[in-house]
C-alpha cells in the first residue's frame, strides 16, 4: 500500500513494533466487557470533556503553532465543537442505548421484537490536519458512547497538535481502552495492517482508496469523510452585502482549509460585478488592507500545499488578493474571475483561500453546472425565492445544504453530517455518531405457553391458505 506523503516537516512517530501488541491489548479489554456498562461510558465522556476543558490552553497554542489559527476560530471549530458533542451525548446517552421496541407481524406471535445497540469492538479513527482536534475527538465521542475501544491516529502535518493530543488522551482516558499512535505513512501503514471492527477516516479521496483497500482485507466497514468542490449558488434577488459576508467567512476561515468551504461561486450574471465588489469590501473589513498582517487569518501548513495553491492563481484573473509568501505559508484571501474550466482550479478541490467566481444566466444554469460534476460534500444557495430553493434542493445531490448561509449545517448536532458518492460515505455528529459505532442487533423473543402448529409439517392446504391470508 502506498499512502501519500502529507508533510515536509519532521513528523512525530510511534514505535511501529509495538502497534500489534497494543491493538491486541485493546481487544482484550473490549472482550472483558469493561466498556459495556453505561457508568464506564459516562465516566470516559466526562473525562473527555475534562480533557478539552483543562487542556484547551495547550491545544489552542498547538493549533496556533501548526496553522496560525486565530484563537476564536480554534476554540469554536475545534475545542468548543467537541465539548458540544460531549454535552449532547451525556444528556441523551440513556435514551440512545435503551432497547427499541418494534412491531411483530401477527403470524409470528406470540412474540416481542426489539433492536439492541451493542458496541462494535475496537475501532480506528484517522484524523486530518485542518481541524485536528475536532476531527479526532469528535468521532471518539460516539465511539465511547457506543461502548467501543479505539485507536486514534492524529495527523502528522499538525505535529504540535498531534503531540498535545497524544499526551492528553493518555493522561485523561482509560489507557486499557484507548491508544494514540503518532506518525506518518509508515505508522499509518502499520496500523492499517491490523484488524479493526470499524475504520473512520477523514481526508482526501486518494488516501481513502488506500484505507478501503486495507479494510477490505478484513471485510471491515469504513466511514469516509472526504471533500469535493462545494458550490455556492447566488440568485439575482439576494442582499449581496449579507451574502458576501457569509460566503467570505465560510470560505476564508482557516485559510480556506475546510472540507465544506465554498469552493466556487455561481452567481447570476447581472450580479457578478456587484458580488466581487461586495467581497472586496468584506475582506477589507475582515482582515484590513493587508491580510498578511492580520491576526485573524490562518496559514498554509507546509511548502507542498503552498506551492500547489500558488500554482492555481494562474488559472483565472485575480479580482481581489493574489499575494503569496511561501516562507510565511501565506496565500492572500483571493477572488478569481474567468476561471479556466478544465484547469486544476475547477477540477480539483481547492482547499485554500482562493475563490473562483463564475457568471451564469439563472438558477437552472447553475443546477446544470453542478450536476455535470461529482456530487459535492456541501452546497450553498443564496436566494429569497422559495421556488428557486425547492428547485435547487430537488434538482441537485450533495452531502448537506445551507440556504442563505455557509458551514452552519455542520454545527447542529441534530443533523447528520456526511458525503454522498465521491464526497464520502456514512454520516455522523450527535446521535448519528453513536449509531455509526453501534451494531443494531435484532432480537425476537417468543413465549412457550402457547405454540400454534400452523408453521409445522405436515403442510396442509388449510395451513397454506391461513398463512397466505396472514401474510
Amino acid at each position: 500500500m502506498t499512502l501519500i506523503e502529507t508533510t515536509d516537516k519532521p513528523a512525530p512517530a510511534s514505535d511501529i513494533s509495538l502497534i500489534p501488541e497494543q491493538v491486541a491489548a485493546l481487544r482484550t479489554s473490549f472482550e472483558s466487557g469493561k466498556t459495556r456498562p453505561l457508568a464506564w461510558r459516562r465516566g470516559q465522556l466526562q473525562a473527555l470533556d475534562q480533557l478539552v476543558s483543562e487542556g484547551s490552553g495547550e491545544l489552542l497554542e498547538a493549533l496556533k503553532q501548526d496553522l496560525r489559527k486565530p484563537a476564536l476560530e480554534a476554540w469554536s471549530a475545534d475545542v468548543g465543537f467537541v465539548k458540544q458533542e460531549v454535552r449532547l451525548t451525556l444528556k441523551k446517552l440513556a435514551k440512545w442505548t435503551r432497547p427499541e421496541r418494534v412491531a411483530t407481524p401477527i403470524h409470528l406471535r406470540p412474540a416481542k421484537s426489539r433492536i439492541v445497540r451493542e458496541p462494535l469492538g475496537v475501532v480506528l479513527i484517522i484524523a486530518p490536519w485542518n481541524y485536528p482536534v475536532q476531527l479526532l475527538l469528535g468521532p471518539l465521542v460516539g465511539a465511547i458512547a457506543a461502548g467501543n475501544c479505539a485507536v486514534l491516529k492524529p495527523s502528522e502535518v499538525a505535529a504540535h497538535t498531534s503531540g498535545v493530543l497524544a499526551k492528553l488522551v493518555r493522561r485523561y482516558l482509560d489507557p486499557e481502552c484507548f491508544a494514540v499512535f503518532e506518525g506518518g505513512v509508515p505508522e499509518t501503514q502499520a496500523i492499517l495492517a491490523e484488524r479493526f471492527d470499524h475504520v473512520f477516516y477523514t481526508g482526501n479521496g486518494s488516501v481513502a482508496r488506500e484505507v478501503m483497500t486495507a479494510a477490505a482485507r478484513f471485510l471491515t466497514p469504513v466511514t469516509l469523510e472526504l471533500g469535493g468542490k462545494s458550490p455556492c449558488i447566488i440568485d439575482r434577488d439576494v442582499d449581496l452585502e449579507v451574502a458576501a459576508r457569509r460566503i467570505a467567512w465560510g470560505k476564508f476561515m482557516n485559510a480556506g482549509q475546510t472540507c465544506i468551504a465554498p469552493d466556487y461561486v455561481l452567481v447570476h450574471r447581472e450580479r457578478e460585478n456587484d458580488l466581487i465588489e461586495a467581497l472586496r469590501r468584506t475582506l477589507r473589513e475582515f482582515y484590513g488592507e493587508d491580510p498578511g498582517r492580520s491576526q485573524d487569518f490562518a496559514r498554509i501548513p507546509n511548502v507542498r500545499h503552498h506551492r500547489r495553491l500558488a500554482a492555481l492563481l494562474k488559472d483565472g484573473d485575480v479580482a481581489v488578493g493574489g499575494q503569496t509568501d511561501e516562507a510565511d505559508g501565506y496565500i492572500a484571501p483571493t477572488v478569481l474571475r474567468n476561471p479556466k474550466p478544465d484547469s486544476p482550479l475547477m477540477t480539483d478541490e481547492i482547499f485554500g483561500p482562493i475563490l473562483p467566481v463564475l457568471a451564469v444566466d439563472d438558477v437552472a444554469a447553475a443546477i446544470e453546472y453542478v450536476n455535470q460534476r461529482p456530487k459535492p460534500l456541501a452546497l450553498y444557495l443564496f436566494s429569497n425565492d422559495a421556488k428557486a430553493e425547492e428547485q435547487v434542493l430537488s434538482g441537485t445531490s450533495s452531502g448537506g445544504v445551507c440556504v442563505n448561509s455557509t458551514l452552519f449545517h455542520i454545527a447542529n448536532p441534530e443533523l447528520p453530517f456526511g458525503g454522498v458518492g465521491p464526497s464520502g460515505m456514512g454520516a455522523y455528529h450527535g446521535r448519528a455518531t453513536f449509531e455509526l459505532f453501534s451494531h443494531h442487533k435484532s432480537v425476537l423473543t417468543r413465549g412457550t405457553r402457547f405454540d400454534p402448529k400452523l408453521m409445522y409439517p405436515p403442510y396442509t392446504k388449510l395451513k397454506a391458505a391461513l398463512l397466505k391470508r396472514l401474510a
